[in-house]
């Protein structure tokens, strides 16, 4: 079983949607954990509109990237530039991916336009995500 670590700022958004999507095409091929530089809680958001896909992250916690230091991961995935900055070097010979995605959390607008911009992100996310199982997972 792969071992697949996504970092964001704030382990908040990105990261979250990102793991949903991992599980969700990875299935039982893959452990998948989300971790952020710093954990800012997951965005209610968030939660919100992958709910909307048919998947539940409620239960996600926002978690700190030094809770995983001792996992060998397979893989480490940056969805922002900060993170991908940031990340410290991981003990581990794990294979690097990057990807910026633009951070719904910094969406500006109606309520209705915020979601949209939510939306927006998680369907890239969801298209990196299918892409990334099928090309490193299957």
């Amino acid at each position: 079983m792969k071992k697949i670590l996504v970092l964001c700022t704030g382990n908040s958004c990105r990261s979250q949607i990102a793991e949903g999507y991992l599980v969700h095409f990875a299935g039982d091929k893959a452990a998948v954990y989300s971790a952020g530089i710093e954990t800012h809680g997951v965005n209610p958001r968030a939660i919100t509109i992958m709910k909307e896909d048919g998947i539940d992250i409620s239960k996600h916690t926002s978690n700190n990237m030094e809770e995983y230091r001792r996992i060998g991961f397979d893989y480490i995935i940056t969805v922002c530039d900060n993170a991908r900055e940031r990340c410290p070097v991981f003990p581990s010979t794990a294979q690097q991916f990057h990807h910026n995605f633009p951070d719904p959390a910094k969406a500006k607008g109606t309520e209705e336009e915020i979601m949209q911009q939510f939306r927006n992100v998680r369907d890239m996310i969801k298209a990196y995500a299918d892409d990334f199982v099928k090309e490193n997972i299957q």
